[in-house]
């Protein structure tokens, strides 16, 4: 985990998305796919082809659309194609650490990996394969079960796989491409999201952590489903095969995938994102009504959140925030330039501020630097009252499973009550939804269907205590 970034979001690692389908163009359809899950990271993209041979790949730092052309798209000509977009928590942002990771097993031959999560037992599997001379090129963890994969002694790909995984502990959905199968895999408590889809007339099968990445390819709405947490897929020209790998004893989505990470036109466990969203808002209006004149969205993700706390309130809804282009203020180096690149990203609309008491709806707060910087903004804009609302529980603890949060020293609402946070950030009241009125809006009634490790600290499987030194220490590999 990359904690020396400074962040005032949680940040996913990376997007993954798979298709098989012999006579389409898998190269265009995965670069779609990679487009729609750009929000998911923004370091670096790659896409590798098989063409029931061999496998052939590109990759690059940026944007997906600044990593390839049409050239290269049209030079990519396969049966199957796997491609990731990244943004780094285990691992540094440069090229040898993007996505998919292409490696050699000595009589299996080449294959294709990519991952979206983290391992927690990364230290231990590396330092083993270090003994027996295996020697990393990466400071990724997705090379440590690629570094597995490639010293198994099975017979076969399916029982490399088989033997490999369970091996792993941690968060990952993982698709793994030969140049003629494709295997997509959940980990047992399903913490990371992966989803299968169909083309139209049968044309082929595709794996995505989104369904919005199913959308955008025009895969059949019916017959789509999550991959389930310790499940395999394959899809190879025989069909698609799907079975157990491990036992899951229970699951643990990571709920901030129904708060922040997923897109809001995407599906999750057959729930409207956007709608659960909306409801978050509602719940949050019933725990924390407040006396104003105007509800504004803290652009983008406030939005659904903002209007559905506005709609159960009767009060106006405005976007008085304009947020011009995507602009990422937590990469700045110092405190004063995070604070004129957030006036920067968020002008406000003064016509809509002035003498107004405003209630500002935001999905979370981290460190509270944009917070702070949000409230001076709308008081300056001439707002006579700033009241913060957060659609999500005080966020406290680290995660450790595929999410680039900061350190618990940095997270505003470790060592503060919610009254010093408001302080903190200058707003007249502050209040967050309550665990309770958050299941309820996902439509969940027990805590255990999730990971929610970030608001109270119960991970849901033990994690080594010196695991942020062991990744830390992965950077200088």
């Amino acid at each position: 985990m990359n904690s020396c970034k400074p962040i005032d979001k949680p940040h996913e690692e990376c997007g993954v998305f798979g298709v098989y389908a012999p006579g389409e163009e898998v190269a265009e359809l995965t670069y779609f796919g990679l487009r729609a899950l750009q929000h998911r990271g923004q370091e670096s993209a790659g896409i590798a082809v098989g063409d029931g041979l061999d496998l052939y790949h590109h990759k690059g730092m940026g944007f997906v659309d600044h990593v390839f052309d049409e050239t290269i798209i049209s030079n990519l000509k396969g049966i199957l194609a796997l491609g990731h977009t990244r943004y780094s928590t285990t691992g540094s942002s440069k090229l040898e650490n993007a996505q998919p990771l292409v490696f050699q097993h000595p009589y299996l031959g080449v294959a294709a990996i990519a991952h979206n999560g983290n391992l927690i037992n990364s230290r231990a599997l590396r330092d083993e394969l270090v003994s027996k001379g295996y020697k990393f090129k990466t400071s990724v963890d997705t090379e440590i079960i690629a570094a597995l994969l490639s010293v198994s002694t099975a017979g076969s790909w399916d029982d490399a796989i088989r033997h490999a995984f369970p091996r792993i502990q941690g968060a990952y959905s993982c698709v793994v491409a030969t140049p003629q199968k494709l295997y997509a895999l959940r980990d047992p408590y399903g913490f990371r999201p992966l989803v299968l889809g169909q083309l139209p007339d049968n044309r082929g099968w595709i794996v995505a952590s989104e369904t919005c990445a199913l959308d955008i390819v025009g895969c059949k709405i019916e017959g789509r489903r999550e991959v389930a947490p310790g499940e395999l897929i394959v899809i190879d020209e025989t069909g698609i095969r799907a079975s157990a790998f491990q036992l899951s004893l229970r699951q643990a989505m990571c709920i901030f995938e129904f708060i922040y990470f997923s897109r809001p036109d995407s599906y999750l466990s057959g729930t409207s994102l956007y709608e659960a969203r909306m409801r978050m808002g509602r719940e949050l209006a019933r725990e924390a009504p407040v006396d104003a004149d105007v509800v504004i969205p803290l652009p983008d993700s406030g939005r659904p959140a903002a209007l559905g706390y506005a709609e159960e309130l009767g009060i106006p809804y405005r976007e008085a925030l304009d947020k011009t282009y995507k602009y990422r203020s937590f990469i700045e180096a110092t405190p004063k330039q995070r604070e004129l690149s957030v006036r920067l990203k968020l002008n406000p609309i003064r016509d809509l501020i002035k003498g107004k008491r405003v209630v500002a709806v935001d999905d979370s707060i981290v460190r509270g630097t944009t917070g702070r910087r949000i409230v001076e903004v709308l008081r300056m804009a001439g707002a006579k009252e700033v009241h913060m609302r957060i659609s999500s529980p005080p966020m406290r603890f680290p995660c450790f499973m595929g999410v680039d949060i900061a350190a618990r020293d940095e997270l505003v609402a470790a060592h503060r009550s919610v009254e010093e946070v408001r302080q903190l950030i200058g707003a007249d009241s502050l209040q967050y939804l309550s665990m309770r009125g958050l299941l309820k809006a996902v439509g969940k009634g027990s805590i255990n269907e999730f990971c929610t490790a970030c608001f109270d600290g119960s991970y849901p499987v033990p994690v080594p205590q010196q695991l942020e030194a062991d990744k830390l220490s992965l950077e200088t590999v």
